[in-house]
């Protein structure tokens, strides 16, 4: 068994880093170094690297929550390298070494050792995965949440920072004190608008900080939007053990992944970027066909299969996607109440790629939980899916089906599943969400009513009719019976 280090790249057996890391130097700085990171941005500027450019475009990782310190524990013990494999659907694996994370930095040990890092001139992009949940703003109003006890801390006075607004505006004051120009700051999460949302939330806290100071953000920093996309489920012990077994590695965090990528970019940066359009990004004008297709189509799709999944019994992706079933529900949901939200999508067919999204959705070998999609539901179903049920509600529009995966969601918030068996909420509302879904056997409409999720969307007669027929039908007949009834009535729309 051989460690994975920079030490030992030259013994191992699988494809590694071609190019000098001793020559790389960062030029990017990323918050929330997780799998999706790793098989996806990290990815692109490695395989830049292999043909000799963006040398200067190095990743220096950075942790921000505690359970951050394992990542910083294990990339820190191989030099940041890690391996990354591809999983597709015929059952063979594609691994390779990743080489373009130079640098690993946990935020609490040494926040002004961050600070630093971004405020030095050769950091140009500032980019983050930090979760729908991470932008700290109201899903209903889009607004910034100043009274996050989090944010009130680093606005205290004297605060050293501790969250990633305070970390990154700290670097942005300090460069402008220094003359230097502002780094750009990339968002790669799945928000509509990302950019946008990235651009409020920050000059909001810069606002509360100084308001002249928000004024600067909002008009010199360049905040561009971004759709990211690449299935990577979460790194399970067995997956550890494989590349182990396979490979003759011992890593300590290898990140698995399907083979599918695709990375639309806004060209929106101030101090330069990668040449990432020579490794198959589409470095694009507006992304915003592009966020729409796949978050209206692929992430609500997984919203409109995890739950009516989890309810009747599946417990990995690709069984719910393979029952007909199933992919039969998502494939009216894409047809017949997303796509009518979605202008063209240029160089895009959208009836193939909602087709290639079943097949991507069966890929037997990725292993991907239906777990995972359950969670984080408050910060995804008002992000995902709400935006096409408002959408259809004004232009008159049926929500039958969209109305039927809220309810699904709705069901599986009272935290038991239809053999009995206790469902675990991972939520930051877990506790709220399952008080309110124990009431809806009495109030039908008790969990929609809930307005920091909803807005006034229980008021909404052409939603409340479906969503109280579906919920009904999941309590008295179950989830695949519910499916089949408007399976039935979709063949007759």
């Amino acid at each position: 068994m051989t460690a994975l280090n920079q030490a030992n790249l030259g013994s191992l057996s699988i494809p590694v880093p071609s190019y000098d890391r001793s020559q790389v130097r960062v030029g990017m700085v990323h918050f929330g170094v997780g799998g999706f990171h790793r098989a996806h941005q990290a990815m692109y500027i490695d395989q830049l690297m292999e043909q000799g450019k963006a040398l200067d475009w190095g990743i220096c990782g950075v942790g921000v929550m505690p359970f951050d310190l394992k990542m910083k524990d294990a990339l820190q013990s191989q030099d940041c390298l890690y391996t990354l494999v591809e999983k597709a659907p015929d059952g063979s694996w594609e691994p390779r070494v990743i080489g373009s994370i130079v640098q690993y930095l946990y935020a609490p040990d040494d926040p002004d050792a961050v600070i630093e890092k971004m405020a030095d001139v050769t950091t140009r992009i500032v980019s983050l995965t930090v979760t729908e949940g991470g932008y700290n703003f109201n899903p209903v109003t889009g607004e910034f949440d100043a009274d996050n006890p989090a944010v009130q801390a680093d606005l205290a006075p004297g605060a050293v920072p501790a969250t990633t607004f305070g970390l990154i505006t700290e670097a942005l004051v300090r460069r402008r004190s220094r003359g230097i120009e502002p780094f750009t700051v990339m968002s790669c999460d799945n928000i509509q608008g990302n950019g946008h949302m990235a651009q409020e939330v920050f000059a909001a806290f810069a606002r509360l900080r100084d308001p002249e100071l928000g004024k600067w953000v909002e008009s010199n920093v360049r905040f561009p939007n971004s759709m990211v996309d690449r299935i990577t489920p979460v790194t399970t012990d067995e997956d550890r053990a494989q590349v182990s077994e396979r490979f003759g590695i011992d890593d300590a965090w290898p990140v698995v992944c399907e083979p599918f990528t695709q990375w639309a970019l806004e060209d929106n940066f101030s101090a330069g970027r990668p040449p990432l359009e020579y490794v198959g990004v589409q470095v694009v004008p507006d992304v915003v066909p592009y966020e729409l297709m796949k978050l209206r189509l692929l992430n609500a799709s997984h919203q409109a299969l995890c739950y009516f999944g989890y309810l009747a019994g599946y417990r990995l992706v690709h069984e719910v996607a393979q029952d007909p079933l199933f992919a039969s529900f998502l494939l009216d949901y894409m047809n017949l109440e997303a796509t009518p939200t979605l202008a063209p999508v240029p160089g895009v067919d959208l009836d193939a790629y909602k087709h290639q999204l079943i097949e991507r959705f069966s890929n037997a070998a990725v292993r991907d939980t239906v777990a995972r999609l359950c969670a984080e539901s408050s910060d995804r179903i008002p992000k995902w899916l709400l935006p096409v049920v408002r959408e259809n509600l004004a232009a008159g529009r049926d929500v039958t089906l969209s109305a039927a995966v809220v309810a699904s969601w709705a069901r599986y918030a009272e935290g038991v599943d239809e053999q009995g068996e206790p469902i675990k909420l991972v939520d930051r509302l877990a506790d709220t969400l399952q008080q309110i879904a124990a009431q809806q056997r009495e109030d039908p409409l008790a969990f929609v009513k809930n307005r920091e999720l909803f807005g006034d969307l229980a008021t909404e007669p052409a939603f409340n009719e479906p969503y109280i027929n579906a919920l009904n039908s999941l309590h008295t007949r179950g989830a695949r019976a519910t499916l089949e009834a408007l399976a039935r009535r979709s063949t007759t729309v």
